[in-house]
């Protein structure tokens, strides 16, 4: 079978399981936020935490929930880490250090789960489920939140912009939608062999016959979550590239489809939440709304998955053989195709789970996924943070498209007035600033050279992938991402310091400002569409987004992909 054939399949494969779920998970999830209902179970923990789940909060509310319950489990997750040495299930393993203990809880609250630590030799099997698996279900839980309401910020008119529950929001994205959702997932991954054992590790005499120890750990729970609430943070350090974490083709596919399931689904929710479901007309109407966000999100997917494919699949025109340099650091259980399938599906979304090198890449599939992310992380974006993500620069799409042609400025029967505008451009703006700004002070730094694999004299390919290397990481800690090239050491005090506060900034500066634009929406009345009014579903609106989002792209990152991956590519 060829490379191209084998990729076709397996895209098609996925594309196939995501339109049989799209519906049904979709409005699943519209139901389970808009229920009124609560579980027993919901109930207790209300209680217990003295929660009064029938109130309604502004956004001042809400943002200062989230970024309360965010403060605490970052104290809480660097607590466990430092005291991990004298808790049960520690292994003979030590307190991590402040440093790596800092970054590591700001990591994965912030549902990046960069990992600047070998989690086999740092943390314990207690240490990963009770602290980091944890945090994988609550903070996907909280991108759903903020998604959730920013999307009754277009449906609900309230004067005093009440935007739902935070704590509702929580419990349900987490015990209805991600917990089912995970254990049928790893009972999966558990049917193809992905490791669940508390025991430490076991040793075996390597084929040079020397003795290895090999670790063991609750893999297939943290496996499941890791996926569906694109986290990405491997229980073991070769991430899924590992037997234990990946070791089948199918299982390959089972996490790329976890990836993508709940991101694709969400654009549903939108469309079912967003049209009211008593007037037939207004239920299509939302249906094409999420439809063309969703449509947006597979052309740029879809494009990149197809630039990544060509680029790895051969060099300077020549195809590459299964013993050629584009193998080298790819996993040969999955080839070339679930190589770039998975490295597109993670870059696309803030995963940043791996099960090849990224740094192995050639320039321009290197390239590739680095623009996918610097695209915003919206195709189809992590979860909740993709979605929330795209409306954004819907919003944006929609101003510059009535400036064009002289109409009124409104989505979804909301005028986008100077408010909106703004809220709308800081929250597009975070992300470049910090990238921006952080890879310009770190290649200045006379230290940043011996922390990379790739250097050398200016203009060398060497120097020029090291630039690659640093450009990567402030990209995958500011969208949240958690990849990495790993050919740049990042153990350094500055590099935990300057990557965990791009990790803090590029996750809650964003909620802020949208959770704002979701208050300032929903303080408003809805206005009646009429003959001036910018149409907002169908394919113009997907031809203007998704210029719109290449073009601040563009615009913004050019002259820094040129430094990089474009010099590279051409050299």
């Amino acid at each position: 079978m060829t490379p191209a054939l084998a990729a076709g399949l397996q895209v098609v494969f996925v594309l196939a399981v995501l339109a049989v779920a799209y519906v049904p998970v979709g409005d699943y999830m519209a139901r389970v936020y808009e229920s009124r209902r609560h579980l027993r179970v919901e109930s207790v923990l209300y209680r217990l935490c003295r929660i009064n789940p029938h109130t309604e909060q502004t956004w001042y509310g809400y943002a200062g929930s989230v970024l309360g319950f965010s403060a605490a489990s970052v104290l809480f997750l660097y607590a466990l880490q430092r005291i991990q040495g004298v808790l049960p299930l520690s292994g003979d393993l030590s307190g991590v250090s402040p440093a790596v203990a800092f970054n590591t809880a700001v990591s994965f609250v912030t549902n990046t789960n960069w990992q600047s630590y070998a989690p086999e030799t740092t943390m314990s099997n207690l240490t990963q489920p009770v602290g980091l698996a944890v945090q994988n279900f609550v903070s996907a839980a909280v991108g759903m939140a903020v998604a959730v309401a920013l999307i009754r910020g277009f449906v609900r008119v309230s004067r005093g912009g009440e935007i739902g529950n935070f704590w509702v929001d929580l419990t349900r994205g987490s015990l209805r939608i991600l917990l089912p959702f995970s254990f049928v997932i790893a009972l999966i991954l558990l049917s193809q062999g992905v490791i669940q054992s508390f025991h430490p590790g076991f040793a075996s005499t390597g084929l040079d016959g020397n003795s290895v120890t090999n670790a063991l750990a609750p893999v297939a729970s943290q496996e499941a979550i890791k996926e569906l609430g694109t986290n990405g943070g491997g229980i073991l350090a070769a991430n899924s590239a590992h037997p234990f974490e990946n070791p089948t083709p199918v299982s390959n596919i089972v996490e790329i489809l976890a990836i993508l399931l709940i991101p694709v689904a969400l654009t549903r929710t939108f469309g079912t939440m967003v049209g009211d479901p008593h007037d037939r007309a207004s239920k299509v109407s939302g249906h094409r709304q999420g439809l063309t966000l969703l449509a947006v999100m597979g052309i740029l997917w879809g494009s990149l998955l197809a630039v990544t494919l060509a680029a790895e699949s051969g060099r300077r025109g020549v195809a590459a053989t299964a013993a050629g340099a584009m193998m080298e650091g790819k996993e040969v259980r999955f080839g070339i195709p679930g190589t770039a399938l998975f490295a597109v599906s993670t870059t696309g979304t803030s995963t940043g789970a791996v099960n090849s090198a990224h740094d192995s890449l050639s320039p321009l599939g290197g390239g590739a996924v680095l623009l996918n992310m610097l695209l915003g992380e919206i195709a189809p974006g992590g979860v909740g943070t993709g979605l929330y993500g795209i409306l954004v620069l819907a919003l944006i799409a929609v101003f510059v498209g009535g400036l064009l042609v002289g109409r009124t400025p409104e989505y979804l029967g909301k005028k986008l007035r100077q408010r909106e505008i703004t809220l709308a451009a800081l929250s597009v703006l975070v992300m470049p600033a910090l990238v921006l700004i952080g890879t310009g002070i770190t290649v200045i730094l006379s230290s940043t050279t011996g922390y990379q694999g790739n250097s050398g004299d200016p203009g060398s390919p060497g120097s020029i992938h090291g630039f690659s290397e640093v450009l990567y990481a402030f990209a995958s800690a500011s969208n949240n991402n958690g990849s990495a090239f790993g050919g740049l050491t990042v153990t350094s005090d500055w590099f935990q310091t300057a990557l965990g506060l791009c990790m803090l900034f590029g996750r809650f500066l964003p909620i802020i400002f949208v959770l704002a634009l979701a208050g300032s929406l929903a303080s408003q009345k809805k206005t009646a569409a009429g003959a001036g009014t910018l149409p907002t579903a169908g394919p113009m609106f997907t031809g203007l987004l998704t210029g719109t989002v290449v073009l601040v792209a563009a615009l913004t990152f050019f002259p820094a992909l040129a430094l990089g991956p474009i010099a590279e590519a051409l050299q």
